[in-house]
């Protein structure tokens, strides 16, 4: 008898619970469902999700590690803030990295490996022009990715995947603003031009010149937010 015909192994086929409860609430916090502080009260959450209580705590454990989620002594698990300070620094890595995974991807990226580059970028200006700000954030990350491994960077790809869900939220603040969708799309293509002629230092100014764009959006966005806040609670 083959000992494996008796295995109890159990062949997944699909996500648990867990792991859909948890794709929602991250996609929650960065879409604005919940809102940065707002309390998040495991059974409020149970009633919403349609899950147990086990698997609330869980997903926002997980989600702490991700900076997604903040416990305070007092309130509990609340929505973490968007700390000018933190942004700023997300941002400064995101150059770090992207720009040395750019100035890689110029010099060691195949042919194959540029050509889905500009796919993506195609996919990129037809969601922002759909609206579909989902897809751009999806197709924007595989991007990223697919530069990273192109320029065999595949350490500081862990690193930035790290950071995702934080980078994320913010990118779902930036994409949205007026006129965002035709820069991001002619930076994004300035980078890849300079990919595709091989010139390692122009992708490198290209891509640190497309971080610092989204950053000084998302740090407007955060000071506007705070000071109509601070109005709000003086009037």
């Amino acid at each position: 008898m083959n000992p494996k015909a008796n295995s109890i192994k159990i062949e997944r086929t699909a996500k648990t619970l867990r792991e859909l409860s948890l794709e929602k609430m991250r996609e929650a916090i960065i879409n604005g469902y919940f809102l940065p502080g707002q309390r998040l009260i495991e059974r409020t959450l149970c009633d919403e999700l349609g899950v147990s209580r086990t698997i609330v705590r869980e997903v926002l454990r997980h989600l702490e590690t991700e900076g997604l989620v903040e416990t305070g002594s007092q309130q509990g698990p609340v929505v973490a803030t968007l700390d000018v300070s933190k942004v700023a620094e997300i941002y400064e890595i995101r150059a770090l990295l992207e720009g040395h995974a750019a100035r890689a991807c110029a010099v060691l990226a195949s042919d194959e490996v540029i050509r889905q580059l500009g796919d993506l970028i195609n996919e990129i200006e037809s969601a922002f022009a759909e609206r579909d700000f989902q897809k751009v954030m999806r197709n924007t990350t595989e991007f990223y990715e697919g530069m990273f491994v192109g320029g065999g960077k595949t350490t500081s790809l862990e690193i930035v995947q790290s950071l995702n869900a934080r980078i994320n939220r913010l990118r779902a603040m930036t994409i949205s603003s007026s006129g965002r969708g035709a820069d991001a799309v002619s930076e994004m293509r300035a980078l890849l031009d300079a990919i595709q002629h091989r010139d390692p230092d122009k992708a490198h100014e290209m891509s640190v010149a497309h971080i610092r764009r989204v950053a000084e959006i998302a740090i407007a966005k955060l000071q506007e937010a705070s000071q109509a806040k601070q109005a709000a609670e003086a009037g």
